[in-house]
């Protein structure tokens, strides 16, 4: 069973592209766009996320703006839950609560619609990729302000050099498909 694990996960990682120096000089950025478009790897790519989340009764997937939208409405959809987007200041329509987070070159802020879910609610949080885990923290925050409960953590990929996963697993598991 190992084996088959790790052909589907060299299946999609052949799919990653990587465009060096975007959007920076030094970084190394990982395109899931030819993974969206080959369906097979969207398809088994999809299955893996929601797959350990099957029997925890999630309410919502919450999507880390943009590639977290991606495949977050598809675990929503496989997870028979709802789908909360967490986005970048000014983008959502309605009030909002933010959380502003650390960058290795300054600071960000997400924001998340004050009245996404009810107190008790049961979440996973998805993005494409893990880095040093900030924004999946923040969103974490948002997450418990709100009186909602983190189950689980989602990623395509992680960069484990990073330790993202540190942090974010003193909170609820993390799954990551493919660990870099």
């Amino acid at each position: 069973m190992q084996k088959v694990a790790e052909s589907i996960r060299d299946y999609l990682l052949e799919n990653i592209r990587t465009i060096p120096d975007f959007p920076k000089p030094g970084i190394q950025f990982k395109d899931i766009t030819t993974l969206l478009s080959d369906k097979k790897a969207l398809r088994l790519t999809s299955f893996l996320l929601s797959e350990p989340y099957l029997d925890m009764d999630v309410d919502y997937v919450v999507g880390l703006e943009s590639r977290g939208f991606l495949f977050g409405t598809n675990m929503a959809q496989d997870l028979n839950a709802g789908f909360v987007p967490v986005r970048k200041p000014g983008k959502l329509p309605a009030e909002t609560i933010s959380e502003t987070y650390s960058l290795e070159y300054g600071e960000d802020s997400l924001e998340m619609h004050k009245d996404a879910f009810a107190h008790g609610t049961k979440v996973v949080i998805h993005d494409d990729l893990i880095a040093t885990g900030g924004s999946a923290a923040a969103a974490t925050k948002l997450v418990e302000r709100l009186g909602g409960e983190v189950v689980g953590y989602s990623f395509i990929m992680e960069l484990g050099f990073l330790n993202g996963r540190e942090a974010l697993s003193k909170t609820a598991p993390v799954e990551s498909i493919i660990i870099l």
